[in-house]
């Protein structure tokens, strides 16, 4: 790049308001934090959360498996990357099979692009990939709310890669400006022709299903060969891809935590008597959750009755007298209120 285009490109980041503050709309971006665990075999069959936080796979009506894997084989500059690994190949595919990594975002938090006005802001999406094999693949946002798409195709090879893709502002349908599910960003890797029998047409905001995927799809599931990694992930409001926002583990934990936080046997959580007859348990959640979560508890000792779930807290008790010496405990706790 010339220096001309160099000091232009600047002008516009400036203009863009793309310097200062927090640029990078994604979350765990850098594939940092992965609270359920590092690696998860046998996936494709449903929509669910596994390694790394905030990023979904989203799949079914398909034979195809893999394994989700936080893999330390990052490009330079990231330690860690999500790691797909097609372990069961479905080459016969049926019309609404899917695998997508999906990262989805609260209509709050999404306010700032403006969609749905005459000062709509262009998005620019960025990350690193690379495969076993050359690859074409689809990245898309979505209007949750409103059910508008727009989606731009993107090519893999065997090296790490920057894509960098700026979408076209929708001065069509606001955001809700609420804690729920107002935009996704997916990346495609398979799909049936539910997603892909019309006419693909790049960058262009439409409403149909059957042309979100576009012409030049590869299939993730066409060989056990098949491996897909990704890092680096960032979304920013503009039409220039800045350096990529780099957070601190505890910050992009925090975060995280909001849609999802677990402790397990590691870290029990003891009852006390807080009545004659009873025994009490209270837990806070690290951060206030969008929402109030679903608990999955494990209980020694006998189960405890759940009384007071919010988005601050977790609270049980059971019947039990002073005198009892039985250990009342939780040993492991998982609060989800993922999108």
């Amino acid at each position: 790049m010339t220096k001309a285009a160099e000091l232009a490109k600047m002008g516009e980041v400036l203009t863009n308001s793309q310097i200062g503050g927090r640029r990078n709309i994604v979350i765990n971006g850098a594939m940092q934090v992965a609270q359920r665990g590092t690696s998860v075999t046998g996936l494709g069959a449903a929509d669910a959360y596994h390694t790394v936080d905030r990023f979904m796979l989203s799949a079914g009506n398909t034979a195809g498996r893999l394994t989700a894997s936080q893999t330390a084989d990052g490009p330079s500059g990231f330690d860690n990357c999500l790691k797909l690994d097609c372990t069961t190949a479905d080459t016969s595919i049926a019309a609404d099979e899917r695998l997508i990594v999906r990262q989805s975002f609260e209509g709050q938090d999404v306010q700032q692009i403006k969609k749905g006005t005459s000062d709509a802001e262009k998005v620019t999406v960025s990350f690193y990939v690379k495969g076993n094999a050359t690859a074409t693949y689809t990245c898309e946002l979505v209007d949750e709310d409103n059910n508008r798409y727009v989606a731009q195709e993107f090519s893999v090879t065997t090296s790490w890669t920057k894509i960098v893709k700026t979408f076209v502002a929708d001065t069509t349908g606001a955001f809700n400006n609420d804690n729920a599910h107002s935009m996704s960003l997916n990346i495609w890797l398979h799909a049936g022709s539910t997603f892909t029998g019309g006419t693909f047409a790049s960058n262009t905001v439409h409403t149909t299903a059957n042309q979100r995927v576009g012409d030049n799809q590869t299939s993730f599931y066409d060989s056990t060969d098949r491996t897909f990694f990704i890092t680096g992930v960032q979304m920013e409001v503009g039409s220039q891809a800045t350096p990529f926002e780099h957070r601190s583990f505890g910050e992009e934990l925090a975060l995280c935590q909001r849609y999802y936080w677990q402790f397990t046997d590691n870290h029990p959580l003891y009852s006390y008597n807080y009545h004659n007859n009873y025994k009490y348990a209270i837990r806070p959640h690290p951060v206030e959750m969008r929402a109030t979560p679903t608990i999955t508890v494990v209980y020694v000792g006998g189960a405890m009755t759940q009384y007071e779930i919010d988005k601050y807290h977790w609270k049980a008790y059971i019947a039990s007298v002073p005198t009892d010496t039985t250990s009342h405990h939780v040993s492991s706790l998982k609060s989800d209120s993922e999108l």
